[in-house]
C-alpha cells in the first residue's frame, strides 16, 4: 500500500499510523508537485526582483549573522555548505516508527510550497520512506532552540548527494517536525493504552464485585461531561453480563472513581491527538514562504517561531500525568483485592499461601510492592516539562530550548511504568476470579485467558517477577504493534 500526499492535511493521525507504524511507503501526487514547483519559480522572482528583502538563511547569513547581508554569489555558496557541526548528540536512537514520522512530518512544509525549494528534495525526502534503510536520530542531548540537533543527522546524507540551491537546507533541518511527530506517536500508543487500562479497571471492578452503581447509565448526563461518560459508556459495555450477586454498600474510593479518572484519560488522549493532528498539518519553516497572492505576486518570506511547538510538551504531559494516576488507582485496587477483610475474598488463597505456612505474605501478596515502585518511577517521569534556556556560551539568537524531546521521553517511561501496573492488578483480578469460582464477564473472558496464559492462576509459592514481566511486555507490544 502507498499513502499519496497532495496536501498538508494529508499529514495526520491516520497517515502516521499507516507509513510510520504499518510501514507503508509514499508517494506525492502531481498536483503537489506542480505547486511546489511553482512556488519555487515565484520565490527566484522575490529574491531576484527585490534588492532589498532580508530572508533569513536565503539572502543572509545564519545565527548570529543573521544581520550579514550575502550577494549573489555569496548566497550560492552559503546555500551548498555540507558542514554538519550541529549533529552533536547521541545516546540511544529514537525508535524507527519515530523516525519515519518524522521524515513524515518533514513533507508538510512541502506540500503546499511554503518550503519554497524544489520538486526533486521533496520527492527525496519522500523516498526516505520508501524501504531505505534509515539514519539513526539520538533520543537524548536534544537541547537546541528548535530541531537542527534531530534534523541535521536524519536530512545528512541527502544534502551530500545533492548541489543544494537557496533555501533547500534550511527548509531541511527548520521546523517542528519532530515535535509533531512525537506527539502523533505518543497519541497513537496512547489510545491503546487506555484501551488496555479500561480492560483491566473493569476487571478488577468484576473481581471485587464493586457495586454496578456506581457506573450507572444516569451518571452520564448527571456528570455532563462526554470524556466521562466515554469512560462510563466503555465500563458498561466490558461488565455485561457481570456477576450479580455483589455487595450491597459502596465500595472504596479507589473503586467508585474509576470513571472520573478514567474520564480525564479519555480527555487527555483527545487533547493529544487533536494537537497531534494540527501539528502534523503545520507548516513550521522558518522562514516560511507564503505563496503569491493578489497583494503579493511574488508571494512572502517571513521569519517566524514555527519551530517551536508550544503544544506538544503540554499534551504529552497530560499524558504522563495521567498513567500516574492510573498506576495509583492499580495500587490501590491490588491492596484492597488482597486484604480480606475488605474484598471478603479468601486471603491465604489470595495471595497463594499455604495454611500451614508461618509467612503472612505469598507470592501474590508481595505484588503491590512493587506496583508501589512502578507508581513513584511513573510519578518522577509525570513531571511538567517547562521551557529550558539555552546558557551555553556562542549561543546567539538560540535563547530558548525545544520541548518536545525530553516531554516525549517521561510520557514514554510513565507508559510503560502503568504497563507494569496494569499487568499487576490483572494478575490479582485474575485470581480473585479463580479462587472464588468465578467466571469473567464475556467481554473480559478472552483477555482474562492472556492474562493466564501469561501468569496462571497461583496454588503454590513460586517466583512471579519473570511471568509479570512476561505479561507487561505483552502489554507494551499491544500498545505499540501496527
Amino acid at each position: 500500500m502507498t499513502v499519496t500526499l497532495t496536501k498538508r492535511a494529508d499529514i495526520n493521525l491516520q497517515s502516521v499510523l499507516r507509513v510510520a507504524w504499518q510501514g507503508e511507503h509514499v508517494r506525492i501526487g502531481e498536483s503537489a508537485l506542480q505547486e511546489i514547483a511553482r512556488c519555487r519559480e515565484a520565490f527566484l522572482h522575490l529574491i531576484d526582483n527585490d534588492p532589498d528583502v532580508m530572508i533569513y538563511g536565503v539572502t543572509t547569513a545564519m545565527g548570529e549573522l543573521a544581520s550579514t547581508r550575502l550577494s549573489t554569489e555569496e548566497r550560492e555558496r552559503h546555500a551548498r555548505i555540507k558542514a554538519f557541526a550541529a549533529a552533536t548528540s547521541f545516546g540511544d536512537p529514537y525508535p524507527e516508527r519515530v523516525v519515519r514520522a518524522m521524515i513524515l512530518a518533514r513533507l508538510a512544509n512541502f506540500l503546499e510550497g511554503n518550503a519554497a525549494t524544489t520538486p526533486r528534495i521533496a520527492l527525496a525526502v519522500a523516498e526516505m520512506l520508501n524501504g531505505q534503510p534509515l539514519p539513526s536520530v539520538a533520543s537524548s542531548g536534544q537541547g537546541g532552540a528548535g530541531e537542527i540537533l534531530a534534523l541535521y543527522p536524519l536530512f545528512a546524507d541527502l544534502t551530500a548527494r545533492f548541489d543544494l540551491e537557496v533555501k533547500e537546507r534550511g527548509s531541511l533541518i527548520n521546523g517542528s517536525p519532530c515535535a509533531a511527530a512525537l506527539l502523533a506517536d505518543a497519541a497513537l500508543a496512547a489510545r491503546r493504552r487506555l484501551d488496555l487500562a479500561e480492560r483491566i479497571m473493569a476487571l478488577s471492578i468484576e473481581a471485587f464485585r464493586a457495586p454496578m452503581e456506581h457506573y450507572d447509565r444516569a451518571l452520564d448526563q448527571l456528570w455532563g461531561d462526554e470524556h466521562e461518560a466515554a469512560a462510563l459508556q466503555g465500563l458498561r459495555r466490558l461488565l455485561e453480563g457481570a456477576d450479580t450477586e455483589r455487595r450491597n454498600y459502596q465500595a472504596p474510593v479507589s473503586y467508585r472513581i474509576v470513571p472520573r479518572v478514567l474520564g480525564h484519560a479519555h480527555r487527555a488522549v483527545a487533547a493529544a491527538e487533536r494537537a497531534a493532528n494540527i501539528s502534523l498539518g503545520s507548516a513550521s519553516d522558518n522562514p516560511v514562504y507564503i505563496p503569491p497572492d493578489g497583494d503579493h505576486p511574488y508571494g512572502r518570506c517571513i521569519s517566524t517561531g514555527g519551530y517551536h511547538n508550544a503544544m506538544a510538551a503540554p499534551a504529552l504531559d497530560d499524558l504522563s500525568a495521567i498513567w500516574a494516576d492510573l498506576c495509583l488507582l492499580c495500587d490501590r485496587h491490588a491492596s484492597k483485592l488482597l486484604s480480606g477483610a475488605v474484598s471478603h475474598l479468601p486471603d491465604m488463597l489470595m495471595v497463594g499461601r499455604h495454611p500451614s505456612d508461618s509467612d503472612g505474605h505469598g507470592s501474590l501478596g508481595y505484588v503491590p510492592m512493587a506496583t508501589t515502585g512502578y507508581l513513584e518511577q511513573a510519578k518522577a517521569a509525570a513531571q511538567r516539562t517547562f521551557i529550558p534556556g539555552t546558557e551555553s556560551a556562542g549561543a546567539g539568537q538560540d535563547d530558548v530550548a525545544a520541548t518536545a524531546f525530553p516531554a516525549w521521553a517521561k510520557e514514554e517511561r510513565a507508559g510503560r511504568y502503568l504497563d507494569a501496573c496494569l499487568a499487576s492488578l490483572a494478575v490479582i483480578a485474575s485470581q480473585a476470579l479463580h479462587v472464588t469460582g468465578r467466571r469473567a464477564p464475556v467481554q473480559l473472558a478472552g483477555f482474562v485467558r492472556e492474562v493466564r496464559e501469561a501468569v496462571p492462576p497461583v496454588g503454590n509459592d513460586r517466583v512471579l517477577g519473570p511471568e509479570l514481566a512476561r505479561l507487561t511486555e505483552r502489554f507494551t507490544q499491544k500498545v505499540f504493534t501496527p
